[in-house]
């Protein structure tokens, strides 16, 4: 018969198990703290992206263990996540409390950037997550999210994702994986890859967020490979097989929201565009999922102004800029419609984070700037000239961004920028989040 193990004992007393790898996990983050700590003194920024790399390196369980026995509700797609977990978390801190919650709101979202978060307050019952595309299928197996909200598919740094129809497969795999255990997802029924990926959730909230408009990245159907047929109001159907539009539980249309049973609420939001309020009907679906009572939502949504510094207001100099932030023509086609200011500043680069590939400055519909001057500037420039020249859209490269900055302009001026382009003008304009 084999033998029953014996527990370890102190001074007559059993010794949890656990202990050794919980001093582990301890003295990893504790390190990990001590190298932020450094890179704050060193000016080099937050230090939560390092500590991160820190930690799960010296404890590599890290991600896996702080994830799990936590209420989730998880945060992911190719634009808006940002400003969507900001909202979802103001909503639950109202709810529960600053401590009973704990969030990666600058937006570090990769394994590295959730387990540094989640580090800072390891004994909070409720995380609201931004996910990078990539690792939810990991989040959904590890973490049991109570709440996903998935936003939309389009292509973004494709030197560095895979095409967004293996992203969205891998979702619908790992959904089907969980079986009872998946999350309530919250779907944006405009997007026809989100829509066939979250049909393998049990319980699906459908959302009409507003934006029917954007088709470019989704031609054909994910389910048969059929073309698409679109109304002109943006809503779609496959004819090759059943999948198609749902009807929404969520509608947005201006500030009014309409929901389940006839429930009605009004936005009072102060982050602009169509685009943000589609965002706060995610996560207004999402609070209310999770047992937050709609006004409380609400009200906490209403105070979220510049998520991550994005619509944050800079000082350069004697100068005033409104920072706003694209990654991909999605994104832009959005943000060119809040460009108020005339002229405006578009700043364009292509390091690893942008994606090093610019060639999607051309699926952007410029044309929308016609009759206002645009500056361009940042490395990819004359890339972006090129394309306002086709574009017949008025416009002139000032190449240094600090001396695009310096220009004297009248009032605010409106700044659209990729994202290391973004970070430097938060630096430059002393924004911080």
């Amino acid at each position: 018969m084999a033998s029953q193990p014996t527990a370890q004992l102190h001074h007559g007393r059993p010794i949890d198990p656990a202990l050794p790898r919980r001093l582990w996990r301890d003295a990893a983050i504790g390190a990990g703290n001590l190298v932020a700590w450094a890179s704050r003194r060193a000016g080099r920024g937050s230090g939560a992206s390092i500590r991160g790399q820190v930690i799960t390196r010296l404890y590599p369980m890290m991600f896996a263990e702080l994830v799990a026995g936590r209420r989730i509700a998880a945060v992911s797609g190719t634009n808006g996540k940002t400003t969507t977990t900001h909202l979802l978390t103001a909503a639950a801190e109202a709810a529960w409390g600053g401590r009973q919650v704990v969030t990666n709101a600058d937006g570090a979202n990769l394994r590295e950037g959730i387990a540094s978060a989640l580090s800072q307050n390891v004994k909070a019952p409720v995380a609201v997550l931004e996910a990078d595309e990539q690792i939810v299928p990991d989040l959904i197996a590890k973490g049991r999210p109570e709440v996903l909200i998935m936003l939309n598919f389009s292509r973004d740094q494709l030197d560095r994702h895979h095409e967004i129809a293996s992203l969205g497969r891998k979702w619908r795999t790992a959904l089907t994986a969980a079986g009872e255990k998946a999350p309530t997802v919250v779907a944006n029924v405009h997007d026809p890859l989100v829509t066939w990926s979250a049909e393998a959730a049990g319980r699906v909230i459908w959302v009409d967020m507003g934006l029917g408009g954007w088709t470019a990245d989704a031609a054909l159907c994910p389910n048969c490979g059929t073309i698409l047929a679109y109304d002109a109001d943006g809503s779609w159907n496959c004819p090759g097989c059943e999948l198609g539009q749902h009807p929404a539980d969520y509608t947005v249309r201006g500030d009014e929201v309409s929901g389940p049973e006839g429930a009605h609420w009004t936005f009072d939001l102060q982050v602009p565009g169509r685009f943000n309020r589609g965002n706060a009907t995610c996560a207004l679906a999402a609070a209310i999922e999770m047992g937050i009572d709609p006004q409380t939502a609400l009200r906490a949504m209403s105070t979220v102004k510049a998520p991550a510094g994005r619509f944050s207001i800079g000082a350069f100099g004697d100068n005033r800029a409104r920072l706003l932030l694209a990654k991909n023509p999605a994104g832009w086609a959005e943000s060119l419609l809040v460009m108020d200011s005339d002229p405006v500043v578009l700043a364009i680069d292509s390091a690893i984070a942008d994606g090093t590939d610019v060639s999607w400055l051309w699926d952007v519909e410029f044309e929308k700037l016609a009759g206002k001057h645009v500056i361009c500037t940042g490395p990819r420039a004359q890339d972006l000239a090129v394309r306002l020249s086709y574009a017949e859209v008025d416009h002139e490269v000032i190449g240094s961004i600090n001396e695009a900055m310096a220009r004297p302009y009248e009032g605010t001026v409106d700044v659209l920028a990729t994202y290391t382009a973004f970070l430097n003008l938060c630096k430059m304009g002393g924004v911080e989040w």
